[in-house]
């Protein structure tokens, strides 16, 4: 009894070793693939228990969350023969863990695979522009072109390309000098221009001012001369209509203006009583 015990015990273990051997889980993150005899069995595992043979079938798990390749930094050659260094990265993801496996194996294949896809399309791309506009806003378009044919050329080893974009563009650092001495005389020569063609509107505008401040002087001086003719000549009306109505008593008003025009003021005057009888 004790024998066919101790052989129950032994059965029932290497039945739990055989049941763990045969059973593996697929976490929420990764997704796998069963390989047999080192041939990759159709069908992907998602999370969950799975089952395989035990020593036959081994099993590659995959990461199904989006990954990222940082390349190292290349030379790219723009349209207007300018030497570009650029460095950028690469958004992707194993879309088909089944043609993954059989073209790129791991994802150190797939970055290895990424980096002359995505440089390829880049050198492509960038070649046919200029300088300038790869370091403008047209960049994002540019990007957007690189990673549509990334994407497309990748799919042929089961890889997702979800995005493609440029960290840094540099000259190389032998042009730099040479490139910023050209932009500096640039600035320069343009903010000279623009300083002359402000004093020259500056003189424009201060010939149009001094012309219209002339009209505006004359037309003033015009207009006052008129109104003092105007007053002058309603005056002698005034005092013609006034000597027409009495003779006498203009005279007296003249007079007496005459001598206080003439007169100072502590001049003592005599007059005679006839001259006040008018």
């Amino acid at each position: 009894m004790k024998t066919k015990g101790k052989i129950g015990i032994i059965i029932g273990l290497i039945v739990i070793f055989a049941v763990s051997l045969s059973l593996f889980t697929v976490d929420q993150t990764q997704q796998a693939i069963v390989i047999q005899l080192g041939k990759p069995l159709q069908g992907i595992n998602g999370p969950g228990l799975h089952f395989k043979v035990p020593f036959i079938q081994q099993v590659v798990q995959f990461e199904q969350r989006i990954l990222v390749y940082d390349a190292s930094p290349t030379e790219i050659l723009t349209k207007d023969k300018k030497n570009l260094v650029v460095d950028n990265y690469t958004k992707w993801a194993i879309e088909n863990p089944l043609k993954f496996y059989t073209t790129v194996i791991n994802e150190r294949g797939a970055q290895a695979r990424l980096d002359d896809i995505v440089y390829a399309q880049l050198r492509v791309e960038l070649g046919q522009h200029n300088l300038s506009d790869i370091v403008s806003e047209t960049r994002d378009a540019l990007m957007m072109k690189v990673t549509k044919k990334s994407a497309e050329r990748a799919k042929d080893y089961g890889i997702r390309v979800v995005d493609v974009r440029i960290k840094r563009a540099d000259l190389p650092e032998q042009n730099e000098k040479h490139v910023f001495g050209r932009m500096k005389a640039e600035r320069e020569r343009q903010a000279k221009q623009y300083r002359s063609e402000g004093e020259e509107e500056s003189k424009k505008i201060t010939a149009k001012a001094d012309m219209e401040r002339t009209i505006i002087l004359a037309k003033a001086y015009k207009k006052s001369e008129q109104l003092k003719g105007e007053g002058d000549a309603g005056a002698v009306k005034i005092y013609a209509d006034a000597y027409q109505k009495d003779l006498g008593f203009y005279e007296f008003i003249r007079s007496l203006e005459a001598y206080k025009n003439a007169l100072k003021a502590d001049t003592k005057l005599i007059i005679n009583l006839d001259f006040l009888s008018i």
